[in-house]
């Protein structure tokens, strides 16, 4: 079989598939909550601890997963990472008290978490630069049309055969998705029998940034080294700080609607994906606009951090006026703004490892970046619980909004979006001897 420019857009929406897959599977218990807390005597309280069991799970899953990808490859990296979030999903099945429900949430985090570092690991491999941004949008808009599809989704099937078979129906598509993706990923760009010379030309080379290969293209960093660029911690810090706002609507939307305006499952299940479809058009947005800029030359220092400063700037006053709506359609809305900035600024920082590595160390620093990320969420997720008392959410905005202008000076602090060279490698031509990009 040939393709001529279209196998890696197969390739990506086979990724975003299996994202759509992890947010419906991610998002379930939170749409079930109300149920599943009356039936069983659980509380807010519980939740939160839950939630957090979930995090640190995901936390370590980032890291060891992004070691997986680039010692595995993408192909069985993916599979594993699926196989064994589906199987803890179906395992809520049997879960009966906090502590079940919180050791079924930790495997699954483990398993889920490799999703993150295995996207950026396979639009680092199939898509030139000037496409990557756009990649990523698809990956991104897959999370949030995953979480468009679950709570309408799970409140159909929780209505219909209760939240136990739930679990187990939604845990069934994973292992669906792995047969069209052992079928279509045999191998990267390079050597895969599928590809035309056309295209394997055009997307191996365009992974230099637009200019020929140097040996720095080679540069294969360990972890001290990798973590003795302050680019590498520009990427670590920014995660840390812009996704925790995404997890507390993603954690928190359901409970939100349900404390705040008194919604149960079915009315969680019509307003719950409404944010998202801000967020879909975010990362599709983000991605296609960054790429329009590298198109008419800019570089791709300047147009990553444009799109990332606009979306910054979008989600910044929408988070301050979200904290005074007063009816569940200015919420959702408002919160729609939030998630469509948050996207278009996330796109972007998630292209950044394969900006400044090449292939054999993209893996790794989104999984590092990814265990930075979350242990910013579960700092958060403690303290809504207590910023949230008595069912005030305020805080709980405003805390969102504090964070902001944190990501931006962390993706300013984290100097050029360019590659990064060893220490030791020759100056750039047209730059003084000694010069390295850090």
């Amino acid at each position: 079989m040939k393709t001529r420019q279209g196998l890696r857009w197969l390739v990506m929406a086979l990724v975003a598939a299996a994202t759509i897959i992890n947010y419906i599977d991610r998002s379930a218990l939170a749409v079930m909550w109300p149920g599943i807390a009356d039936e069983l005597g659980l509380d807010k309280r519980d939740y939160a601890n839950i939630i957090t069991v979930f995090l640190v799970g995901y936390a370590i899953g980032q890291s060891l997963f992004g070691k997986i990808f680039d010692a595995l490859g993408t192909r069985v990296g993916f599979l594993l990472s699926i196989a064994l979030w589906s199987v803890s999903i179906g395992l809520h099945f049997v879960a009966r008290t906090a502590l079940s429900f919180a050791l079924f949430r930790a495997l699954l985090g483990v398993g889920e978490a490799g999703n993150w570092p295995g996207a950026t690991k396979a639009i680092a491999e199939w898509f030139p630069v000037r496409e990557r941004a756009l990649g990523q949008g698809i990956f991104g808009a897959g999370a949030s049309l995953g979480s468009i599809v679950a709570p309408p989704l799970v409140a159909f099937l929780y209505a219909f055969v209760g939240w136990k078979t739930t679990f187990i129906l939604i845990g069934a598509l994973g292992f669906i998705w792995v047969v069209p993706w052992l079928i279509v990923y045999k191998s990267g760009p390079g050597e895969h029998p599928w590809v035309s010379a056309e295209e394997r030309a055009y997307i191996l080379g365009g992974q230099s940034h637009g200019q020929a290969g140097t040996p720095a293209d080679d540069y294969v960093p360990t972890t001290t080294q990798l973590l003795g660029h302050r680019q590498s911690w520009g990427v670590i810090a920014a995660r840390f700080f812009i996704d925790p706002v995404w997890w507390l609507f993603v954690g928190w939307l359901p409970l939100y609607l349900n404390e705040k305006f008194g919604f149960d499952v079915k009315q969680i299940g019509l307003f719950g994906w409404v944010p998202y479809v801000g967020a879909a058009i975010g990362a599709l947005g983000g991605g296609w606009l960054c790429g329009r800029l590298l198109q008419r030359g800019w570089t791709v220092d300047r147009a990553r951090k444009t799109v990332i400063a606009l979306g910054l700037v979008v989600m910044f006053p929408a988070l301050l006026l979200t904290a005074v709506v007063e009816t569940p359609l200015a919420a959702v809305l408002s919160i729609a703004v939030i998630l469509f900035g948050f996207q278009a600024a996330i796109t972007n920082i998630q292209t950044l490892p394969s900006d400044f590595f090449s292939g054999r160390t993209v893996g790794s620093l989104a999984g590092i970046s990814g265990t930075a990320a979350v242990l910013g969420v579960i700092g958060c997720m403690q303290l809504v619980p207590v910023l949230t008392a008595g069912g005030n959410y305020t805080p709980f905005f405003v805390l969102g909004a504090a964070l902001v202008p944190l990501v931006f000076l962390a993706i300013w602090l984290g100097g050029p979006v360019a590659r990064v060279r060893a220490r030791h490698a020759t100056a750039p031509h047209g730059a003084a001897p000694g010069t390295t990009l850090r």
